[in-house]
């Protein structure tokens, strides 16, 4: 943990903020900072849980895993 991100977050964030200030430097192009600053805030680590794993269960459970459910009666 470095600050409030674990490494491999750190290394993301800062390749993304030079690439999204040379991308705006360049051509005035702004997407690319917004959206790395979206992932710097989604992915803060508060007692090891951040937004993002909470948005990568909610998709998986929700749409890409497949649920099975067994419908049973029980007449005991």
């Amino acid at each position: 943990m470095l600050w409030l991100w674990t490494l491999r977050d750190v290394a993301i964030i800062g390749i993304g903020l030079l690439l999204s200030v040379l991308a705006l430097a360049q051509s005035g192009f702004l997407p690319p900072l917004v959206v790395t600053v979206l992932f710097a805030f989604l992915s803060i680590r508060v007692e090891d849980a951040s937004i993002l794993d909470f948005l990568r269960y909610a998709v998986c459970f929700l749409f890409l895993k497949q649920q099975y459910y067994e419908w049973s009666e029980n007449t005991e």
